[in-house]
């Protein structure tokens, strides 16, 4: 019952704490509602950068074409040894009566094309097979593969006229570095975040702190134990956090809401807003999470200066 009854205590005056304090608490609200808020454009901002990269992964892929008298045999020899492979993810086949119909489609403004396919008895086209890899980096070798094949000139590598590798070659290049540069750079600019976010309130939290280290003092002479001491200026760093959760969550509504469909137009299907709604528990507890871990370390580590053993 006395550890129930401490307990309230330590609440109670830690919200007094906090009510008291009103310049210093509202300076470490905004000072952790500027890092929660940034925090959460690093987590929105991440999405939309994995949700483009995805996309034009999907865009991109190894084509390879093969001759107008290429059998079905052959094309599905080369379409099972390429589902073989570890690094393929999805290996597509393409008719050659498909491969026509859609190449009369996109050009059917162009009467002179159109009229010079009429004039053709036979498809001009053969059958193709796009493959798609799990990592971008791993197109190279796929392409390897094929070209081994095609050189070696057996079996069904005979019937492959050519793979469009060295066309794509130079959009995967950058996109693998995009990839792997933003993964980079996301994972420091995190790390620094992280740092900066805990110093700027560990000093802001300090300075409410200082305004009460008689209280400390008087506290520690009497016998108080450390956590009777820490406690209520813990539940103020917790209050901090929740504050500025709250606000963080607050503002990015209509921040998003504006953003939506601009959002959505630079970056293809990405929507900034549809993220914000259809992840909030996930920013919530991101956002909240780190607001309350952030205020109650802070202030773990800002009182000890004031305890005496």
């Amino acid at each position: 019952m006395s550890n129930w009854v401490s307990a309230k205590r330590i609440a109670r005056y830690g919200l007094i704490g906090f009510i008291r304090n009103g310049f210093v608490s509202l300076a470490a609200v905004l000072i952790m509602t500027i890092t929660l808020f940034v925090l959460a454009s690093v987590v929105i901002f991440g999405a939309a950068l994995q949700s483009t990269l995805k996309q034009l992964t999907e865009n991109v892929d190894v084509t390879v074409y093969f001759l107008t008298d290429a059998s079905e045999k052959d094309v599905m020899d080369i379409k099972t040894s390429l589902e073989a492979l570890p690094e393929v993810a999805l290996v597509t086949y393409t008719t050659s009566e498909e491969a026509f119909t859609a190449f009369r489609e996109r050009h059917k403004n162009d009467q002179l094309t159109i009229q010079a396919l009429d004039e053709l008895e036979d498809n001009p086209l053969g059958a193709s097979l796009g493959v798609r890899a799990k990592q971008t980096s791993q197109y190279e070798s796929i392409a390897a593969f094929l070209e081994s094949m095609q050189a070696l000139g057996d079996g069904a590598g005979v019937a492959i006229d050519k793979v469009n590798f060295s066309q794509n070659k130079a959009a995967i290049d950058r996109l693998t570095t995009i990839i792997q540069t933003s993964e980079r750079v996301g994972y420091v600019v995190a790390l620094i975040l992280a740092v900066c976010s805990l110093l700027i309130a560990f000093n802001t939290i300090r300075l409410a702190i200082y305004t009460a280290r008689d209280e400390i003092g008087i506290m520690n002479l009497v016998g108080a134990g450390h956590w009777y001491v820490r406690g209520p200026f813990m539940v103020a760093g917790i209050l901090y956090g929740v504050v500025s959760g709250l606000l963080v969550l607050l503002l990015l509504y209509p921040i998003m809401l504006w953003l939506g469909p601009g959002s959505e137009r630079f970056l293809g299907t990405f929507n900034v807003f549809t993220y914000y709604t259809g992840s909030f528990f996930f920013l919530f507890l991101i956002i909240m999470g780190s607001g309350i871990t952030l205020g109650a370390l802070s202030s773990y580590l800002a009182v000890r200066r004031y305890l005496r053993a």
